[in-house]
């Protein structure tokens, strides 16, 4: 495997981490609750493959098997408490609506897991390559940060002209993303 295709492998793991730092972007989310998020991002994506190879085909096989619908579950709890919030939101004076999101350290780690299970499988691709191994984690823990950190900023600025609340864009995003993984867990 060579270095292109790694990095090509980094960009599509990022993808699912770049979408929810967006929503966490138009919802509002301070600067330093993002950028912890984003460095927990690139930990949990560089993380996972490693554990993978290490775990080797017996735990593989497992997360293969189930990531799919782990990622659904921790995905659609958390968009759906997103919508749930978008809902009390609505029903409470306007200021709420204005406040920026609060990014809590257990949410942070439930999105870092959530966006990252399928890197867990992709660390078996590296058995027969140990070679690329520490460079393989390497540029994907770093890609999936930098994604984090622009899909923030995009959402930023993306957000204040949203003419309506972000939760909802958020949450839908978030469920999106749990649904996707679960559809293509049956393909694979």
């Amino acid at each position: 495997m060579d270095t292109l295709s790694i990095l090509f492998l980094a960009i599509g793991l990022a993808m699912d981490c770049f979408a929810v730092s967006i929503a966490q972007g138009i919802q509002g989310t301070k600067f330093r609750a993002a950028l912890l998020m984003a460095v927990l991002f690139g930990v949990f994506q560089g993380g996972m493959p490693l554990i993978a190879y290490y775990a080797g085909s017996v735990f593989a096989e497992f997360f293969t098997r189930w990531s799919h619908w782990i990622a659904l579950v921790l995905l659609t709890t958390i968009g759906g408490k997103m919508l749930w919030e978008a809902y009390q939101d609505s029903r409470r004076p306007s200021e709420a609506a204005n406040q920026a999101a609060v990014l809590t350290l257990s949410t942070m780690l439930l999105l870092s897991v959530a966006t990252s299970i399928d890197a867990l499988s992709i660390g078996v691709l590296f058995i027969p390559v140990p070679e690329v191994l520490w460079l393989a984690i390497a540029l994907i823990a770093l890609v999936s940060t930098a994604f984090s950190v622009i899909g923030y900023l995009l959402g930023k600025t993306l957000g204040h002209h949203l003419p309506f609340n972000a939760n909802i864009l958020g949450g839908c995003i978030l469920i999106a993303i749990g649904i996707k993984i679960f559809v293509e867990g049956f393909f694979h």
